[in-house]
């Protein structure tokens, strides 16, 4: 169907290394950004450090 087309290729192997770029920058930027911890299923956010007698 295609042949031997060289600049089909050409683009083909371009944009499949685009495409590894941007899944390997993706990851990167995963691993870079803080986790967030601190909520459970049952609350939205627990402060384990706060009491009622702190509060007042």
């Amino acid at each position: 169907m295609f042949g031997n087309d060289a600049e089909f290729l050409l683009s083909l192997h371009r944009s499949h290394a685009a495409e590894l770029q941007a899944d390997a920058e993706a990851a990167r930027l995963a691993r870079s950004l803080p986790r967030r911890h601190g909520r459970s299923w049952l609350s939205r956010r627990s402060r384990p450090g706060r009491t009622d007698a702190a509060r007042r």
